[in-house]
């Protein structure tokens, strides 16, 4: 898995009405833009270091020019 600065992961609920969680991408510490992510959480706004199972996914969100 792959993700830059500023895209969103998002893990899915793990039960029927449980929400997903998502949260943005602050660093990548793997070769390549590979896990571990630090990652700020939206629904609690904690910083973690975070190594991604098979219930997440990215969103790559579009990129400004020069960025």
């Amino acid at each position: 898995m792959q993700a830059h600065i500023g895209d969103e992961l998002i893990i899915r609920g793990h039960r029927v009405g449980e929400h997903d969680r998502t949260g943005e991408v602050l660093e990548a510490h793997g070769p390549d833009g590979t896990a571990p992510f630090v990652v700020r959480w939206d629904d609690n706004g904690h910083t973690t270091l975070f190594f991604p199972g098979s219930d997440c996914f990215v969103r790559h969100l579009a990129r400004h020019a020069g960025s």
